[in-house]
């Protein structure tokens, strides 16, 4: 059902016709006079992908600076056994598992798992990646009269932006996805509720509030989400700016320039990509080690009993 919010009385676009009519009328609003330029945005980028880094990891394994055999042996094996968890929790289907791994070699299988975990921590990469790029490109901008981290799980950062008429200004709550698809069917009310309440308990806001869940990826403009059975939005005072509203807003680039020069900044920086990186042959060997304690896989190493696999995958098998 549809959330009861205050209306936020910011300005609205109000000519009849517009697609977008109800939206955030940001043509109210104080617009960019400068561009960064495109040392400042590479160098942001570059700032962006370290940040990112020390917030999650693109890479499963990291010893790379470690010398010692010992300390590297013990990672490898526990990155095994992590990846052995990795396999249950993200099995997806249990029967259609078991039955896809049933006389296949454990190494094989542990190769497979190993990809995948590697793109799903790409894809968390990515996010703060992309959330440090949209805020530092909003400072630079000169545009807006704040940017600040607000610190909650919910919200990214916090925008003010001042009318042109310099009698008020709109506080903008973002929370920055990857895709539109990252928070969708049922969850999407309950982040909204989140976000919201973020701008509502904001002691320091003055002024009305939107909250925007921004799409750093999706190609498009402007979206508000409405309940399926009764069409009425589920906040209006709640926006999905896709890719080529949220960039230019921002950053006063396009979403294709962006990615153009994160792409740039990748190449410069000529670093392996964490998806050509082979297992190691000891976490492969931990992964396998762990299948044969549960009784996975006999003496060959193949999984010879789906209907262990699906105990596994349902919580019922232990070791």
């Amino acid at each position: 059902m549809a959330l009861r919010s205050n209306i936020q009385h910011y300005p609205r676009i109000q000519e009849e016709g517009n697609r977008f009519i109800g939206f955030f009328d940001d043509s109210k609003f104080k617009s960019h006079t400068i561009k960064i330029s495109i040392e400042t945005f590479k160098r942001i980028i570059q700032e962006a992908i370290t940040n990112a880094n020390l917030k999650s990891s693109r890479a499963i394994l990291n010893i790379e600076e470690i010398s010692d055999p010992k300390k590297i042996n013990e990672i490898l094996k526990k990155g095994g056994k992590e990846l052995f968890k990795y396999f249950i929790k993200y099995c997806g289907d249990p029967a259609a598992t078991a039955y896809d791994c049933l006389n296949i070699h454990y190494s094989k299988v542990a190769k497979e798992q190993f990809r995948n975990r590697t793109i799903q921590k790409e894809r968390m990469n990515s996010g703060w990646r992309y959330q440090f790029i949209a805020r530092d490109t909003a400072i630079e901008s000169g545009r807006f009269k704040s940017i600040s981290d607000i610190g909650a799980a919910e919200a990214d950062f916090n925008a003010i932006l001042l009318e042109k008429n310099g009698n008020g200004q709109i506080n903008i709550y973002v929370s920055v996805k990857n895709r539109a698809n990252t928070v969708g069917g049922q969850d999407f009310p309950k982040a909204i509720r989140a976000l919201e309440d973020v701008a509502k308990n904001d002691k320091n806001r003055t002024g009305p509030y939107l909250c925007v869940f921004g799409i750093a990826m999706d190609k498009g403009q402007r979206i508000i989400r409405l309940e399926s059975k009764t069409k009425q939005p589920y906040s209006i005072n709640t926006e999905v700016w896709l890719s080529d509203f949220f960039w230019p807003f921002f950053a006063n680039y396009n979403y294709d320039e962006v990615s153009h020069f994160v792409l740039q900044v990748l190449l410069e920086q000529n670093k392996q990509s964490s998806l050509s990186i082979t297992p190691p042959q000891e976490l492969i060997e931990s992964f396998g080690d762990v299948c044969k304690e549960y009784g996975l896989i006999n003496d060959e190493g193949l999984f010879n009993d789906a209907y262990k696999l699906v105990d596994l995958f349902c919580g019922k098998l232990k070791k």
